[in-house]
């Protein structure tokens, strides 16, 4: 077969491109697209790539109609032969017939192949000729058949064919069925149909002209303005030159198939981008997300884990600087991080659970109404498909589990020892030397005179014996000390309070992303790329 010319070539690769566009739109839309949309546009696709595979140098040609519309002897009149007999028991035509002129030069293995495709076994081939050459003309069975098997060949054709050729009586040409059938889904392939009226010879000239307009204007209201419109005679032969001159300049530019198919796939890409709706920026908006956050926080108990940081980093500082007196007493009471199990740090957070209560009735419900309320500001404006597809995407249900886990994993310094403990233990240890020597020098100088023995003159200063103010000063300093620690425990702790309230917020963020805002963004790149696609496809 000669090579096709460049122009057919371009149209068929730019046909490949807008399949692949169409396809990638019904990938990206399967979930939320409905499943009419869907399986319209997986039969474009399929049908798009079977088409291409097989010969664009023929052009398949097919007479459609209904019983008794001349389909048969139109097609022997353009053929000049007897191919197709004409039936006298109705259904007339019940198995498709074709009529293949060669191309010339060509391998009829090609015009083989591609009859099998359309699964037309009785086939006639003609010599090729300058005007018909690659033309493919076919005699369908009858559309409104009483066997629906011969309906269902028909209509298989019908979606294979590249150009088609609607036969119509003046009877029947005005039939609800024939319109909203088959006419009216071919809204916008005006291009490859052409409607012819025939056994027009019946009629009368004026009755002629008013038949025609008529059918016009019901091919305008089924959506294709731009079809020819003929009337015909295969008796007298009125029409018949304009029918063959159409048929012979479809085969000569090689164009119907991609014309047919680009208009299957601009169908099918216009119902998808319909069902996208329009372009627009949609993000949910701040409030919703803060309000989302707030949700999971309160859910999460951070105020309680906090709470907790807090009490712990004063436990913990208290325990290692208070007075040595009476830094036992503080030791009877639990670390609060440590009621929460949270007073360690572990490198298999999936294996630890806190002890913080779970969230009550009241949170739960302000956490789902939250989570619906993050998902529908960013659906605003998205069709109800998209937006039933990403509320089942966002499972809430999950939340108190990761968000213990969260809080579990999540570093909050509960070993943290400040550089000043150390300095200050060393004080209050010193001052409880100094307290315990003079009480001792006391006690010593009591004792002596109890059993009235000399005694010694007792240093002293500032009309002060030495005991009695080391006494006085290691038990006054150091409570005093002790308080001053107490303030500087006060204030680690409020810092460390507040690092563990950031971190927190951190991981209960990095918990909403991946439960609730990550999958509503790939939902909104799905319908970006969707949308994208069918406007490519469509072009």
């Amino acid at each position: 077969m000669k090579s096709l010319a460049p122009v057919t070539q371009r149209r068929a690769e730019s046909l490949t491109l807008r399949v692949q566009a169409l396809e990638a739109a019904l990938e990206a839309g399967r979930e939320w697209l409905s499943p009419q949309v869907v399986e319209r546009g997986d039969r474009v696709v399929q049908r798009a790539r079977a088409r291409l595979s097989h010969s664009i140098a023929h052009t398949v040609v097919a007479l459609g109609g209904s019983t008794g519309s001349g389909k048969s002897t139109i097609l022997n009149a353009l053929a000049g032969a007897q191919i197709s007999r004409p039936g006298i028991i109705r259904p007339t035509t019940s198995r498709p017939v074709a009529a293949v002129w060669d191309v010339e030069g060509g391998d009829r293995r090609e015009a083989d192949q591609l009859l099998d495709w359309l699964e037309v076994g009785q086939r006639s081939y003609l010599p090729a000729s300058g005007e018909n050459q690659g033309l493919v003309l076919l005699d369908l069975p009858d559309h409104d058949s009483v066997v629906v098997e011969h309906r269902i060949r028909a209509d298989r054709l019908l979606e294979r064919a590249d150009l088609l050729v609607w036969v119509m009586d003046p009877q029947k040409y005005a039939d609800a069925v024939l319109h909203e059938r088959y006419l009216r889904p071919l809204a916008g392939h005006a291009g490859v149909v052409v409607l012819v009226l025939n056994q027009i010879d019946r009629l009368a000239p004026q009755d002629q002209a008013h038949c025609l307009a008529d059918l016009r204007r019901l091919a305008v209201a089924d959506g294709l303005a731009g079809a020819s419109v003929l009337g015909l005679s295969a008796v007298t032969g009125q029409g018949m030159s304009e029918l063959h001159e159409l048929m012979a300049q479809a085969a000569a530019e090689r164009a119907a198939a991609a014309d047919r198919l680009l208009a299957d796939v601009r169908g099918a890409a216009a119902l998808i981008e319909s069902e996208c709706g329009t372009s627009h920026e949609s993000r949910a908006s701040a409030a919703a997300r803060r309000e989302l956050l707030d949700a999971l926080s309160v859910a999460a108990r951070t105020d309680v884990v906090v709470d907790a940081v807090h009490g712990s980093a004063l436990h913990r500082a208290r325990a290692a600087t208070g007075w040595p007196l009476t830094r036992w007493i503080g030791r009877l009471r639990p670390d609060p991080l440590r009621r929460l199990n949270l007073h360690r740090t572990t490198t298999r957070t999936d294996l630890v659970r806190t002890s913080l209560p779970p969230p009550d009735a009241a949170m739960a419900a302000r956490t789902h109404t939250a989570v619906r309320s993050y998902v529908d500001a960013a659906s605003a404006g998205a069709p109800p498909g998209w937006v039933m597809a990403t509320r089942a995407v966002v499972h809430d249900e999950a939340l108190p589990d990761a968000l213990d886990q969260a809080v579990a994993r999540t570093e909050l310094d509960a070993e943290a020892r400040s550089w000043w403990w150390g300095v200050a233990a060393a004080v209050q240890w010193f001052l409880l030397g100094v307290f315990l020597v003079g009480l001792i020098w006391l006690a010593v100088l009591a004792v002596l005179a109890f059993i009235q023995l000399p005694i010694t003159a007792t240093p002293g200063g500032e009309g002060f014996p030495i005991p009695t103010l080391m006494v006085v000063a290691g038990l006054g300093l150091g409570i005093v000390f002790a308080l001053v620690s107490r303030v500087a425990a006060l204030v680690d702790a409020n810092r460390l309070a507040r690092r563990a309230a950031r971190r927190l917020a951190v991981q209960i963020a990095e918990v909403a992303g991946e439960a609730v805002i990550q999958p509503v963004e790939a939902q909104r790149l799905l319908l970006d790329e969707c949308r994208a696609a069918a406007v490519l496809a469509g072009r």
